[in-house]
């Protein structure tokens, strides 16, 4: 099994319209209830649309600020601190200088196929005790639209190009991924699901950016905006995502 699905992204786009991740971000941090001096893993940091949220509760800490993309992290530099740090790497295989108070991320475990190299690694840059809290997509995310788009990928002209496409994202169930949380060294373990929904006020974009990225970067850029269209043309409009959260809170083992 292949470790991930990193690929780069169009990081200018996607802070444009990924409109639900300051939510979700939100959501998280309260969960992590941060006293405001704590250094704190944004697993998955992306453009830095929810980093500069998370620089925001830890006034007087440090955000590291990890991502597999280049861009992402080049862009993510623009909203960090003196005090902050960016690197590019595979969430599998991170080896950080320094262990951290807290591990954050968003929207980002779904694109890691192997959980349990995902979650030994965020433990081993835990302090003992420190905290981690997440949330990606999971088991029932967005399957209608995943229909859609399997389906669009099997027919001419995209085939060609778009075989073994289906195997790229991971929506784990919450069962699984306590098991996967306490075999790494994790206690406190607790996931649950949670409805989501979003209707996004830029739908071709949206789709283009963030549910169809991966399939459109193997087109030929003149397949690329058709393929988009004929997957939205198999969907209800106006557009609603029925996106499902996977929502992960766990402790480090002293």
């Amino acid at each position: 099994m292949a470790e991930s699905s990193t690929r780069d992204w169009d990081a200018t786009t996607y802070t444009r319209v990924a409109l639900p991740h300051e939510d979700w971000a939100r959501a998280i941090l309260d969960r992590l209830d941060l006293g405001g001096g704590e250094t704190v893993l944004d697993a998955g940091c992306g453009s830095g649309r929810t980093t500069s949220i998370v620089t925001r509760r830890v006034p007087d800490g440090r955000v590291i600020a990890v991502d597999g993309s280049p861009s992402m992290v080049a862009e993510v530099k623009k909203v960090l601190r003196p005090q902050d740090e960016a690197l590019v790497a595979d969430l599998t295989k991170l080896e950080l200088d320094e262990r951290v108070d807290a591990v954050f991320s968003t929207a980002v475990f779904h694109w890691i196929l192997d959980h349990d190299a995902l979650f030994a690694r965020l433990r081993a840059a835990l302090v003992d005790g420190g905290r981690l809290a997440a949330q990606c997509g999971g088991e029932g995310n967005i399957e209608a639209f995943h229909r859609a788009g399997e389906e669009v990928a099997r027919r001419d002209p995209y085939a060609p190009y778009l075989e073994g496409i289906e195997g790229l994202l991971n929506y784990a169930g919450t069962e699984e991924t306590e098991a996967r949380l306490r075999a790494a060294g994790f206690t406190d373990v607790r996931c649950w699901l949670e409805p989501w929904p979003v209707d996004p006020p830029e739908p071709e974009v949206f789709a283009r950016t963030i549910c169809l990225g991966a399939q459109v970067e193997k087109l030929p850029e003149d397949l690329r905006g058709q393929f988009v269209a004929d997957v939205l043309a198999l969907l209800d409009r106006p557009l609603r995502l029925d996106y499902v959260r996977l929502n992960i809170a766990a402790r480090a083992a002293v």
